[in-house]
């Protein structure tokens, strides 16, 4: 079986440049190559189709084929020329997607994959005009969904034109609810993310939450990183934290991209709040690009330093500086070498963020021996459900601050639920055989042909919804 992964907005590359730091670039991407990776080993043939861009500030994007080490007899990675050179933000992407599908049917020139997997509400999109257009039946994994995001962003009726204007939501909830409907199976990582993000009101008619289009696969970890193994990295991490001179401590580690709704903010000021906890462990925080934000914020994007300055002014007002350490993580291997030297200091990973429709950085993190406090809100609700991390409820500053307590007065306890959690569920290869399945029955089943793709316009089933809930909040 030849399947195409649909990503037109990803970076990827044979170094995992810039891989999970922007803001188009989440943990999807390591998701998609590293499932990618392991439907090879299973003796699948394997095409990751992506944007190519030919620009001086991305220029690892720009040649039309790549390979991954290792991986060259089975699995490419294949950049399709569409919008221009120049790279674009994923909500430019939308009007580019038809000439995007033209030309990857122009690659293939009449020698198709048996069937494709699309990802994101914008591969999605591509996944039904390939279907319209050369007949391929596709699966739909929507990773996080547009409704979500405008909620948790507060979108209403007063600020609905500058959200659209920036998000634009309209049109990723139409390119959502067509991939819903097209899709010949509908792949979530929890039985959560199924029953929360694709029953939202903006998906009604879309899709039948209670029907038999849903195959729930979970995610895994690449066990040969993400381990309490030691690799080549391990002594000079430990040599370099040697330096700090906190008397091997253990550490509140936050390792996430700058982004609001992961809720670090939430993290540091239940950390600032409590005498007991800044007893117990030092905070570090993990910023990709800076080593010292305080001195060297302006180097970050904009975007970036308006999630980040509340945080240092928190920390500041608080008189925690000395209590709190940055690091600047550049690779997956230097993340899990230093993940384990805090694992060793009886150390806690914290992500708790205000949702989180999957939660693979916990998973890394309790693969390396770090106890995990997690978000209850989405997927780490699901993962850690038998007790493997402690779950909190994410506007709750003091219900934080417990869950890290408990989470390091039993750390070792944790460490070794989570390690066996792992290790029983979470890994690629696992995950690869879900979707290998589901893929092959996918291939067995009669799909009809489909009208013609209407034009990605939801404004009306917005509108209609922000009134909705602006009426409600009026009733008494």
């Amino acid at each position: 079986m030849h399947i195409c992964f649909l990503n037109p907005q990803g970076n990827f590359d044979p170094t995992d440049s810039h891989l999970t730091e922007h803001p188009d670039f989440g943990g999807q991407l390591v998701y998609v190559k590293e499932i990618s990776m392991a439907l090879t080993r299973l003796g699948y043939r394997v095409d990751i189709v992506t944007r190519r861009v030919v620009d001086p500030e991305w220029p690892e994007f720009s040649a039309p084929l790549d390979y991954y080490p290792g991986y060259e007899e089975r699995l490419r990675i294949v950049r399709v020329p569409c919008g221009g050179d120049a790279f674009l933000a994923k909500e430019q992407l939308w009007e580019h997607m038809p000439a995007f599908i033209a030309a990857l049917v122009d690659f293939y020139a009449g020698g198709l994959p048996d069937i494709a997997t699309a990802h994101y509400g914008d591969g999605g999109y591509c996944g039904v005009l390939l279907q319209q257009t050369a007949g391929l039946q596709f699966t739909f994994t929507g990773h996080s969904l547009g409704a979500q995001k405008l909620d948790k962003l507060g979108m209403n009726l007063d600020n609905a034109a500058a959200m659209e204007e920036r998000y634009r939501f309209s049109t990723r909830i139409a390119a959502e609810r067509l991939s819903m409907r097209r899709a010949v199976s509908i792949i979530t990582s929890t039985r959560q993310e199924h029953e929360q993000q694709y029953s939202h009101p903006l998906y009604q008619g879309a899709v039948d939450v209670d029907g038999s289009g849903f195959r729930v696969i979970p995610p895994g970890v690449n066990t040969e990183i993400f381990t309490t193994t030691p690799g080549g990295l391990d002594a000079g991490v430990a040599e370099r934290l040697q330096t700090l001179h906190d008397a091997g401590e253990p550490y509140i580690i936050v390792s996430s991209r700058l982004d609001e709704k992961k809720n670090i903010l939430g993290v540091v000021r239940a950390y600032a709040a409590d005498p007991e906890l800044q007893r117990a462990a030092r905070l570090g925080l993990f910023v990709r690009g800076v080593s010292d934000p305080f001195t060297s914020i302006a180097g970050l994007p904009e975007q970036e330093i308006q999630v980040l300055q509340p945080i240092l002014e928190t920390i500041s007002v608080a008189g925690v500086r000395d209590r709190v350490s940055f690091f600047d993580i550049r690779s997956q291997r230097e993340l899990a070498a230093t993940y384990r030297a805090f694992a060793r200091r009886g150390s806690v990973f914290a992500l708790i963020a205000f949702y989180e429709p999957f939660g693979l950085a916990p998973i890394e993190a309790a693969a390396c021996g770090l106890a995990v406090v997690a978000t209850s809100n989405g997927g780490p609700a699901e993962i850690f459900a038998d007790g493997s991390g402690v779950l909190v409820e994410p506007t709750d500053s003091d219900a934080i601050g417990r869950g890290l307590r408990e989470a390091l007065q039993h750390a070792d306890d944790y460490a070794a639920r989570g390690i066996e959690r792992v290790r029983t569920t979470y890994t690629w290869d696992r995950t690869a055989e879900g979707y290998a399945k589901v893929l092959t029955e996918a291939l067995a089943k009669h799909v009809p042909p489909t009208e013609a793709v209407p034009d990605l316009d939801a404004t009306e089933r917005l509108h209609e919804y922000l009134a909705s809930r602006a009426a409600d909040t009026k009733r008494p």
